[in-house]
């Protein structure tokens, strides 16, 4: 693995050995249900909470063959009933899609499902194509992505006990909360992988996230524009960050490049156009290689291998301590890609357990609870 493109902007003289979390999108291999899917990552999240991992994150995509993460809400209410400490978000909730104060109020909800344990990772993009867009806006309330600065504080504000005040065209102030009676707030993380996020995030003296396992493009400099610019807000008076990364560990190098195959040929897919499927098993996309293959992708995944933590416990926990250092943060978010074998248990994900726990293995300075 290397990390992302552009030089560190400082570099402890020891590396550290950053805590770990999760991202997860629910992936949804061949010959498997939503409802498998969905009950992987439930035992994902379990043996995260187990081991230790500090936050699991759902994603939001919509209408992906291999992605079942489409209501972030909804699976993390689920996961948060069934864990006992780990911290439970959104990585992210799509703002465009929403109007802000049906955001506030799932939250709200979420944070008095499980108090303290709740993040709120909001992001810009739309996660979805065009068409997905003009749905979501024919079916229900959306946000403008002009007023994105604009929604992200009235959310803030919509949360707190105090509630949001609002000018009506008569003069009168109108107060409304995201819930009745808010005893705490969850935790808002602003989501980008650009220099646009991460100026907003600093203006806003919010926590970010700069999504690296999706783009590592520009990861240097927003950063640097991120701690450079951040001004000091009531709840974060200093920066806070962590990175996402996609990892495949596994006891051999073959074995970890094996598994990560099928995610690798479908993120080719998905960049160059071509039609998605169904995320392959390993043997599918080990025999699809050999039959058909194609310089574009193979330079594609050849690149992407580059970027990805795919290697054995030993080169992968180095690995990640150097990349936290890198970057000066002390937490790392790991999208754990894992694929499948065909004989393997249709609802669970034993590649991408097998990625927690051995990132985990003899790593005494992971941050346990």
């Amino acid at each position: 693995m290397t990390s992302a493109a552009g030089a560190p902007e400082s570099t402890p003289t020891t590396p550290i050995s950053p805590r770990l979390s999760v991202l997860d999108l629910v992936p949804v291999r061949t010959g498997q249900s939503s409802a498998q899917a969905v009950a992987a990552s439930v035992a994902l999240a379990q043996t995260a909470d187990e081991l230790g991992y500090e936050r699991y994150w759902l994603a939001e995509h919509h209408n992906m063959p291999a992605v079942a993460s489409t209501a972030p809400p909804v699976l993390i209410a689920a996961i948060a009933s069934r864990t006992e400490r780990i911290r439970v978000g959104s990585g992210g909730v799509m703002l465009p899609n929403h109007a802000p104060l049906i955001v506030a109020e799932q939250f709200a909800a979420l944070e008095a499902i499980a108090p303290g344990r709740i993040d709120l990772g909001i992001g810009r993009a739309p996660g979805s194509d065009p068409v997905i867009s003009a749905l979501l806006r024919q079916s229900g309330s959306t946000s403008e992505v002009e007023r994105f600065p604009e929604n992200i504080t009235e959310i803030q504000a919509l949360l707190q006990p105090t509630g949001a005040s609002f000018s009506l065209t008569s003069g009168q102030e109108y107060t409304v909360h995201a819930t009745p009676a808010a005893s705490s707030a969850p935790t808002i993380w602003l989501l980008g992988s650009s220099e646009y996020s991460a100026r907003l995030a600093a203006r806003l003296g919010l926590p970010y996230v700069f999504a690296n396992h999706f783009s590592g493009e520009g990861l240097a400099a927003a950063m640097r524009i991120y701690r450079g610019e951040y001004q000091p807000s009531e709840g974060h008076p200093t920066p806070q960050s962590f990175l996402t990364l996609n990892a495949s560990v596994a006891p051999t190098l073959e074995e970890a490049r094996a598994r990560a195959l099928p995610q690798l040929r479908m993120m080719a897919r998905l960049r160059m156009g071509q039609r998605l499927t169904a995320l392959e098993t390993v043997e599918q996309a080990a025999a699809a290689e050999l039959d058909a293959p194609d310089a574009a992708r193979a330079s594609f995944i050849a690149a992407a291998e580059s970027r990805w933590l795919i290697g054995t416990p030993e080169t992968a926990r180095a690995e990640l301590a150097a990349f936290a250092a890198e970057h000066g943060v002390d937490e790392v978010m790991v999208s754990a890609i894992g694929g499948s074998h065909a004989n393997e248990p249709i609802d669970r994900t034993p590649g991408r357990e097998q990625t927690l726990r051995l990132l985990t293995a003899a790593q005494p300075d992971v941050s346990r609870v």
